[in-house]
C-alpha cells in the first residue's frame, strides 16, 4: 500500500548551470509542491501504513529549512533544479520513514520530477 502527503513552500533560487542568457538564470521564485510517499503493510490494529501527522513531523525541518529561503545558500542546493531538489529531500527524511517510497516536486503547476530513491 502506497500512502502520500503533500506539502508546500516558498522559495526563490537561480540555476548557475543553465547556458548564457537562460531565463533561469536569473533569481526567481516557486511556489513548491512536495509529495512524499511511503510504501508499508497496513497495520492490522491501526489500519493504517503511518500516521499522517507523522509524515508532517518528518517533514517539518525540511519545511523549516527551505520555506521562504534563497535555496542556493542552503547547504547541498547549490543547484536546485527540481531533480537536486528531490535528491536532497529525500536523503533528508530517508532515516526518519521507514518505506519512504517516492518523492515527487513540483516547482509550477506542469512542472516536475519523482525520484523514488538511489539506484543499486
Amino acid at each position: 500500500m502506497l500512502i502520500h502527503k503533500q506539502f508546500r513552500f516558498e522559495a526563490a533560487h537561480h540555476l548557475p548551470n543553465v547556458p548564457e542568457g537562460h531565463k533561469c538564470a536569473r533569481l526567481h521564485g516557486h511556489s513548491f509542491r512536495v509529495t512524499v510517499w511511503v510504501e508499508g503493510e497496513v497495520g492490522t490494529e491501526s489500519g493504517w501504513v503511518m500516521d499522517f501527522a507523522d509524515l508532517g513531523e518528518a517533514w517539518a525541518p525540511l519545511h523549516d529549512a527551505l520555506d521562504h529561503r534563497y535555496l542556493n545558500e542552503v547547504d547541498g542546493l547549490a543547484n536546485p533544479t527540481s531533480e537536486v531538489l528531490a535528491v536532497w529531500v529525500w536523503e533528508r527524511l530517508a532515516r526518519s520513514l521507514p518505506g519512504l517510497a517516492r518523492i515527487d516536486v513540483h516547482e509550477t503547476c506542469t512542472s516536475g520530477c519523482r525520484y523514488e530513491g538511489p539506484t543499486a
